[in-house]
């Protein structure tokens, strides 16, 4: 038991720091990857580097969920990798400690990290959120920081452009000035050409204040109208003109409560509460909808006595008298042209209002849909983090029982690729939940569905010690699947003990040509495609071929002429290929048939397949042909 506990401690000891160091490593890589994305909105703002580390600090809050997958599988991966290249998992294994048992350690420890997973998603990761696009929210809001370039329009600052033609650094003064003032539209626009200048910011950073210095001003004295074509201007020149310019460059930090009645900064009992009001709205609003279809889109084709009241059948009234369907072409036939066109248009103006109506009503549908799917996908995303975990984890340390590789080489390249493959299917997922293609369960759990399968291969086949990477070994599937033609060698025997009768080989020879002859004859004709799949070729004749072809060679062997040995390597070896009968399984040969996509190419590859065997059994009896011949010609010169 000491010795057990000793295990387990070195085991977490192992797992530990290569996990810190990983896990640190992936959150900064994804960090980022998320500043290359919102780069732009930060850039040139003159932001405080107190508020740029308070934004990183809610962004890798944030993006833990992201990178706490990826690191348990790179972690898991590296420390079993390194357990197998050390021979220290074979020794665990010969003294009696089965893979399983050297796991449970880390399989607690990663279950107490997917349980406080659940709970720093419910807890931290809404505080987080709401804290981190409020503040950056507010940063996109900021002006930016007041640079003017030299020779060229900036337009950074709203409903101003500002042109600089050169500017002493040293000084401040600005040379060769134009302002256009676009704030009430191009048309009347106000421009300002100076010599010089100054550009500075009022004290409390919301104006900037222009000193000007010998220019001219031109401004409209009315606003233009499209079509106006003369409108009076005013001149002005000037030897020194003030201009305030607004410009606020304060920092304005934006109120965090309309974020918290996002989803993204609810925890789980409030999205919950959130799905429940939403999809009882829709129901109610759906309800009242159909209501009113049921009442006014077709009022005379229903009786009074059958017009819905509150939703129920109103009882039926003795005194009234049931309106019957009308027949509308008749009534419309009896009016005179003039008429009929003007219920024509009458008539396509309400179908019109109609249309609009539900058009607006579906979008009010669809917007309240819309809501309560990112809601119910923010509440699964909350139980999916625990799961990914554990599933990462039993992909990771298996994978790297198998591999025995350590280091960060091989188990770097495995964990990305792994990890793409997750990323591409879950964020396919969720953008199919999201537009409402599937399930918001099914579209947010589909890349667990997908993966956890894998994990339990994987920990099935390293419990075993299979050869899950044995590299011949997929070769010879692959070989067995597609066939790579092999040359036959004959071995010269110096000593000959056991003679061989010329009669019998002459016989077997003949025997084997005819069947290889009466093959080829069989199957002249190219199978069709539903034949290829339900019939193929017959792969019991073909085995009773190779059989008697090889059983030939090795008995011709023993013959003395030289010739007639040295040309048994143009005999062919006769391969058994999948491709020549697929649908040895009827179900999977139905299956291949049915999907055209995968069954196509397989079957042109197959029908290449049977042609390259028909040729080898034409050569069979070529061969066996010329052999005959010289066994014959040898037994009439003896």
């Amino acid at each position: 038991m000491r010795i057990i506990k000793r295990l387990y401690l070195f085991i977490l000891k192992s797992f530990l720091p290569l996990f810190a160091m990983t896990f640190f490593i992936v959150l900064f890589i994804v960090l980022m990857q998320w500043l290359w994305k919102y780069i732009d909105d930060l850039v040139g703002k003159g932001l405080e580097f107190s508020l740029i580390a308070e934004l990183f600090f809610y962004v890798a809050i944030s993006l833990v969920p992201m990178a706490l997958p990826l690191a348990i599988l790179l972690a898991s991966l590296m420390t079993f990798g390194n357990f197998g290249e050390r021979f220290e998992l074979t020794a665990m294994k010969a003294s009696g400690v089965s893979l399983l048992k050297a796991m449970s350690p880390l399989i607690v420890f990663i279950s107490l990290i997917s349980i406080g997973a659940y709970f720093y998603q419910d807890y931290l990761v809404p505080k987080a959120q709401v804290k981190m696009w409020t503040l950056l929210f507010s940063m996109k809001q900021k002006s930016p920081e007041l640079e003017i370039p030299e020779g060229v329009f900036y337009d950074q600052i709203p409903g101003y452009n500002l042109f600089v033609q050169s500017k002493n650094k040293d000084t401040g003064m600005l040379y060769d000035v134009m302002i256009y003032d676009v704030s009430h539209g191009g048309d009347n626009s106000t421009i300002l050409l100076a010599d010089s200048g100054r550009l500075a910011l009022t004290a409390d950073m919301k104006y900037l204040y222009l000193h000007l210095f010998q220019g001219e001003q031109f401004e409209n004295l009315r606003d233009q109208k499209s079509l106006d074509r003369n409108v009076p201007f005013r001149r002005e020149e000037f030897a020194d003109k003030e201009v305030l310019i607004p410009f606020d460059a304060n920092f304005n930090r934006l109120d965090e409560g309309g974020m918290r009645s996002q989803y993204v900064g609810k925890n789980i009992a409030q999205l919950r509460h959130s799905v429940d009001s939403i999809g009882a709205r829709i129901d109610s609003i759906g309800a009242v909808y159909t209501k009113e279809l049921h009442v006014t889109a077709f009022p005379l084709l229903i009786g009074r006595d059958e017009r819905m009241e509150d939703g129920k059948k109103a009882p039926a009234r003795k005194d009234t008298a049931e309106v019957k369907p009308v027949d509308i072409d008749t009534l419309i036939l009896k009016l005179n042209t003039d008429n009929q066109t003007g219920v024509f248009d009458r008539a396509m103006g309400i179908s019109e209002r109609k249309v609009n109506e539900m058009q607006f009503k579906s979008m009010t549908v669809s917007e309240d849909k819309r809501i309560m799917r990112r809601h119910e996908i923010e509440l699964i995303r909350k139980y999916t983090l625990s799961v990914a975990c554990l599933v990462f984890f039993f992909i990771g340390a298996p994978l790297g029982a198998i591999i025995r590789k350590g280091g960060l080489g091989t188990p770097l390249v495995i964990s990305v690729l792994l990890f793409l493959v997750y990323y591409i299917i879950d964020n396919t997922g969720y953008k199919m939940a999201r537009d409402g293609h599937v399930a918001c369960w099914e579209g947010i759990w589909l890349s667990t569905f997908v993966l956890a399968p894998l994990g339990i291969y994987v920990t099935y086949k390293a419990m075993n010690d299979s050869a899950v990477f044995d590299a011949d070994r997929y070769k010879a599937f692959f070989r067995k699947v597609f066939g790579k033609k092999v040359e036959r060698k004959v071995a010269y025997k110096e000593v000959i003990i056991n003679d061989i009768s010329k009669e019998d080989a002459i016989s077997r020879l003949t025997l084997l040509k005819e069947e290889a002859m009466a093959f080829a004859e069989h199957y002249e004709r190219r199978q069709g495609y539903k034949a290829y799949w339900t019939k193929g070729y017959d792969m019991k004749k073909i085995h009773e071929i190779s059989d008697r072809l090889e059983s030939d060679v090795e008995y011709l062997t023993d013959c003395r002429n030289n010739i007639a040995v040295n040309k048994l390597m143009d005999y062919p070896v006769v391969r058994n290929l999948w491709l020549y009968h697929p649908g040895v399984n009827k179900v999977v040969g139905a299956a291949f048939m049915w999907f055209a996509p995968l069954g196509l190419p397989i079957y042109l590859a197959g029908i290449r397949a049977q042609r390259n065997l028909k040729e080898e059994m034409k050569k069979i009896a070529e061969v066996s042909d010329t052999i005959i011949g010289l066994l014959e010609t040898e037994s009439d010169h003896s």
